[in-house]
Order: structure tokens, then sequence, then C-alpha cells
């Protein structure tokens, strides 16, 4: 990576791309390399450590139910409303600084939430650190594709990977801290120092910034969903996201409700979780070497449709199987983050697509675990639920054999001025 990563080009002052040649010391690339990694290790940190004592949480801070539905609705809502916003941002600080103030927001915000001991202000802090993960979002796919043009696939996984890691990390770790401290806010709070951990690098590289000048005006979001592309990319993200919550949120609680034990039924869910893990450190390194991605959503589809067929005839029977095929069926979360960067040339456009489709993608994600309780709670079992899953991945798997076409978004963009 660092011989053909040394001669990265000098961002252009919208963000649109490389205008020169440039070559960075070794130190200022690895440096790079590192705060992609730790940047994505602390983007989900936020809200997968809050699930596993969500009734100590709501019960420490008197939550009525409301609020604590407010609580677990919250990230969705930050990272459509910050995913709008970041390229003005962009346009406003430049990507390096953004990032750095993004990383800031987080770890105030994980690191004072825990101090509080009323609902808004927790609620209020929880924002503020959602935030930066929802600009942190965006802005990794566009620092990829502007610093490694040439090792896009190599530098996705590292962050994809280190995103998933980091995801699952706080799912696993945060009740054994809190039993070992004897206090869910030690637990809470212990992810800030991941937070300050991550901004470290960046602090550094503001002083290797370019000079901001005045440049072409950004890529707007209404530019984007003007093209067919910019709505496929929204609609593909938008359903394995809701999928991928509804899973989440709802995995274990189907296997329990099918008579597993508490024990075991987390353990799945644990396990669902880390398949991300294997399945980041592959894909985006196959989709570089191809420019054609269709097969990848054909086998996703099929894993996704066998593991929901063995869910739904026999839960309790093979669930390992149905849990590792459902679990590599989610891996269409890193082929929408990978699409990102090979459906653009350059980071300015990457930065309009990943924005406008994470923007729009998780208000429609925020409706899937709301739509499967519903059907759940108005059939009193799981076959129409799963049967809107299967309904979401056929939807995916159809808008994702047009999205995975050879195309850029540049001509799609070309072709409406």
């Amino acid at each position: 990576m660092t011989g053909a990563s040394a001669d990265t080009a000098v961002p252009s002052a919208d963000g649109g791309g490389p205008v020169a040649p440039a070559r960075r010391p070794h130190r200022v690339v690895w440096l790079l390399a590192a705060g992609v990694a730790l940047a994505a290790l602390n983007l989900r940190t936020g809200i997968t450590s809050v699930g596993p004592l969500l009734t100590e949480v709501t019960g420490g801070l008197g939550m009525s139910a409301v609020l604590a539905g407010v609580l677990t609705t919250l990230p969705v809502l930050c990272f459509a409303l910050f995913a709008s916003l970041t390229p003005m941002l962009i346009r406003a600080l430049g990507e390096h600084r953004l990032l750095a103030a993004a990383l800031l927001a987080l770890t105030v915000g994980l690191s004072t939430r825990p101090l509080v001991d009323g609902a808004l202000p927790f609620l209020v802090l929880s924002a503020v650190a959602l935030s930066g993960g929802a600009v942190g979002n965006v802005l990794l796919p566009t620092l990829v594709k502007q610093h490694f043009p040439e090792r896009v696939g190599a530098m996705t996984t590292l962050y994809t990977t280190f995103l998933a890691l980091g995801t699952t990390m706080a799912a696993a770790a945060t009740v054994p801290v809190a039993q070992a401290s004897g206090s869910w806010r030690v637990a809470l709070g212990f992810y800030g120092a991941f937070g300050l951990l991550a901004l470290l690098p960046w602090l550094a590289l503001l002083r290797h910034d370019p000079p901001r000048t005045g440049g072409a005006a950004p890529i707007g979001l209404r530019r984007v969903l003007g093209t067919a592309m910019g709505w496929q990319s929204v609609l593909f993200f938008g359903t394995q996201s809701a999928v991928a919550y509804i899973m989440f949120g709802w995995y274990a609680e189907m296997l329990r409700a099918e008579g597993m034990s508490a024990a075991e039924a987390g353990l799945m869910l644990s396990y669902l979780t880390a398949l991300a893990v294997p399945t980041s450190l592959v894909l985006p390194g196959l989709m570089a070497r191809v420019r054609d991605h269709r097969g990848f959503v054909v086998f996703f589809f099929a894993c996704y449709g066998a593991g929901l067929t063995g869910l739904w005839v026999s839960p309790l029977q093979g669930t390992w199987v149905w849990t590792t095929l459902i679990g590599m069926g989610m891996a269409t979360f890193t082929l929408a983050l990978t699409f990102f960067a090979v459906r653009t040339r350059t980071s300015g456009a990457t930065a309009a697509m990943s924005a406008s489709s994470q923007s729009l993608g998780y208000l429609m994600a925020g409706l899937g675990p709301f739509l499967f309780g519903m059907l759940h709670e108005f059939t009193g079992g799981w076959h129409a639920p799963l049967a809107l899953v299967g309904a979401m991945v056929t939807a995916n798997f159809l808008i994702g054999l047009l999205l995975g076409r050879p195309r850029h978004l540049e001509d799609s963009l070309a072709r409406h001025e």
C-alpha cells in the first residue's frame, strides 16, 4: 500500500477529485490509513453500546417508554439529517477538518452523556455523538477515493472491517465492562477513549492540509437524485439497512419466542453481527477487481433466500446454518458502501452519492423494525413479518441488478445537464 499510495493526489478545493500528483511522505500515508481505520472503529459504538444496557439506562435516567423509543430511533434520524448536511460542511471546512470536528463531537458526546442524570440531556448528548458518526459515514468513502484512488478496494476493506469490529466490540463488551465496574455509566463512557484515540491522527494530519482556495460548487444532492443511478443507490442502501435493523432488533426475540433460551438467542445475534467482519475483509477487494457487480448481488440474494426460507420452515433446527446464510446476505451493507467508490470517478461525486444514499436510506431503515413489529403484533406470529423481510430482500436484489452494472455517476449527471 505504501509505495502505490505515496503518490496520492492533491485534492481540488471543492473535493471534486485530484488536480495534480504530489508525493506524500510515507508517514503521512500511514497516518491517513490509521486515521481512516480508527475513525471507522468508532462510527457505531454510540449505537450498539446502548442496546445491551437499555433497561439499565432507561431505569437509571427515569425514561418513559416514549423517550426510550426516541433513544432507539435517534440513530437513524441523526444519520439521515447529518448525512444530508455533510456535503455543505465539506465545502465550508474541508474533509480533514470536518472529520476532526466530527470525531471531537463523537468523543464529547460519548464521554459526557453517562455523566448526566436527566433523560433529555442524555438524548441531546447522544445526538451530539451520533452527529459525528453520521458525518464520518459519508466522509470515509470520500477520503478513500480522494487519497487512495489506486487502492480503493484495499482501503475500503480496511475501513469496513474496522467498522464491523467496532460494531461487534460495542455489542459484546458493554455488558462485561458494566459488570466489572458495577456501573452502566462507566460502560458507556468507556467508548469515549476510542474516539479520542481516533481524533489524534487527524489532528496531526491538519498540518499537511493544502491551502484552501475557491473552487467549483460541490455536487448537490438534488443533482444526484435527478438521476436513475442516484435513486438506485438510495433504494439499495435503504432496503439493505432496513433488513439489517430488523435483524439486529428482532432476531434474538424471534428465536426466543420459538423456544430458544435467552443466552443462546443472544449468542446467535452476536454471531450474526460478527459475520460482518470476514465479509468486510474479502468483499471490497473482490469488487475492485471487476467492473460488473451483479454477480455479487445474485450471490447475496441467494444466501438471504435460503436463510429466510430455513427460518420460516424450521427456525430451531439448523439455526446456525440459517444464521450463517442470513449473515452472509447482510454483506449487502459492505456492497452498498463499496458502490459509493466504484460507481464514481471523483471524491466529490463519492461524497454526493454517499450523502444522498445515507440521508434518505437511513430514513427508510427506521421504518423497517417498526413495520416488522407492527405485523408481528397484528398477526401474533412471525410468518407475516418474515414475508416483509423477504419482500425487502427481493426489492434490494432487483435494484442491485441495476446498480451493479458497470457505470459511473458522473456520466449520468452529464446526461442530465
